[in-house]
């Protein structure tokens, strides 16, 4: 059976064609979106689970590849006395839940599909990324077949303009694009797929738009996600989405590494972070140093993960609790980073600008972390936090437009991130008096690649 796959920063999905119309497979309970989470009591059980369910005409190579890994996985399972039929990986909104009342427990990853691209990895961080995705491809890929009840066995993938945030013509960009592409073309193919293609997401959005269209007019798709914006300049209408080849349609696109992630990872940094010391001052009345701050919500940068986890940074807040004026403020910053809560704190974040989106202000509760700790959060305050990653995505629309050479007769605004004010705010005083249009937040990206899979693959 063919399908169109979205494996998205913020959530997956899978869709299909079902008597001429696309339908949404369920993946989590009975809802047709996953969050792109996961959680495993132990982080070299991952590689195990993807082990366990490969094809066998893969499991040897893979099991050669990964023999160390494996054995880790062994010595897991026997140190934490997990039972050989325990469930030991968890995926979506399951994984929220063990990660939200165990975080100190297991490993956890959100939004994996940030790393992909990454410079400077180390091979075996490479084959643990690799692994991680290609379990989510598999729990996805297996819940949307046991709620069709057919086999999926070819797919069309959406991916980002640029998955890392190199310029587009930059060589490490190319490179990085690459790197994410074979990393997702494998763990497609170990979850099971036989036949595998990619489309760029502002495309499949704006396919999934144009069967609304009556005319043609030149549209601008800006698809703003959790991890990446994306935009493309295409010709569409009812002479256009008749044709086989639509490469002449396609007059531009731009896309970078931003996304909703930054927006929360931005106003965790500037709202919540003083609350944990980040304003504080030394007790020399010097300022306090802000790039331990900053690591600890940046939770879609592997390397800041890794400064924050690390036991340099554990000596250096025990050093700087002593020479902080308000210590107490950083003996919670050492708790959070105990007990690995730095990614619901900007959980938090995200859920007070989508509060501030029909309320202002906001107080977030941070009980989590200490008894009636909260704060106090405005819509001007969000406006100020997320002005620089505003300011990079309405440079992408600019970057299309101009690589079309024309303007827009429409736009078409797509992705959870776009559902903002503050967005289309933004869009509006970018680009003037053009329409601005809405899709299925959600599902536009998932229906127009299951739209181009079934054409190239019927």
């Amino acid at each position: 059976m063919i399908c169109g796959f979205d494996y998205g920063t913020s959530n997956c999905a899978i869709g299909v064609k079902d008597g001429g119309a696309i339908r949404l497979a369920q993946v989590d309970g009975d809802k047709t979106f996953m969050p792109s989470a996961l959680y495993s009591l132990g982080r070299e059980l991952i590689c195990e689970q993807v082990a366990h369910h490969l094809p066998p005409s893969l499991k040897d190579e893979f099991v050669a590849i990964r023999r160390g890994q494996l054995q880790s996985a062994l010595r897991v399972r026997r140190e934490l006395d997990i039972a050989t039929d325990e469930q030991v990986m968890f995926v979506g909104h399951q994984a929220f839940a063990h990660y939200f009342a165990d975080p100190e427990e297991g490993y956890f990853v959100k939004s994996p599909k940030s790393f992909l691209g990454a410079s400077g990895l180390r091979p075996e961080f490479m084959h643990f990324f690799e692994d991680i995705v290609t379990a989510m491809m598999l729990s996805v890929k297996q819940r949307a077949e046991l709620s069709l009840g057919r086999e999926l066995k070819q797919t069309v993938i959406g991916r980002p303009v640029n998955f890392q945030g190199a310029p587009a013509n930059d060589t490490g960009a190319e490179l990085s694009n690459q790197q994410a592409l074979d990393i997702l073309g494998r763990a497609a193919t170990r979850a099971g797929f036989t036949d595998v293609e990619f489309l760029y997401e502002p495309i499949a959005a704006g396919l999934s738009f144009e069967r609304s269209l009556d005319k043609n007019q030149t549209v601008l798709v800006v698809d703003i996600g959790g991890g990446t914006s994306d935009c493309a300049m295409v010709r569409m209408g009812p002479q256009h989405r008749v044709k086989d080849d639509r490469r002449d349609d396609f007059l531009g696109h731009s896309g970078e590494r931003v996304g909703g992630n930054d927006l929360d990872i931005q106003l965790a940094g500037r709202q919540l972070m003083p609350l944990f010391g980040m304003n504080a001052l030394l007790k020399t009345g010097k300022p306090m140093p802000t790039k331990t701050f900053l690591d600890a919500v940046c939770t879609n940068d592997v390397g800041a993960l890794g400064r924050f986890a690390s036991l340099e940074t554990g000596l250096y807040l025990e050093q700087l609790q002593r020479d902080c004026a308000e210590p107490q403020l950083i003996e919670r910053l050492i708790r959070l980073r105990e007990n690995k809560q730095n990614q619901q704190l900007v959980r938090s974040a995200e859920e007070c600008k989508i509060a501030l989106s029909e309320q202002d202000p906001v107080a977030p509760d941070l009980s989590y972390i200490e008894a009636g700790l909260t704060t106090q959060i405005s819509a001007a305050q969000l406006e100020q936090a997320i002005a620089r990653p505003l300011e990079r995505i309405t440079r992408l629309m600019e970057e299309a437009i101009a690589q079309a050479g024309e303007q827009p007769d429409v736009i078409f605004v797509t992705g959870g991130s776009a559902r903002s004010p503050l967005i289309r705010q933004a869009v509006a005083r970018t680009l003037g008096d053009i329409p601005i249009l809405d899709g299925d937040h959600f599902g536009s990206v998932t229906a127009g690649l299951t739209e181009w899979a079934d054409k190239i693959f019927r």
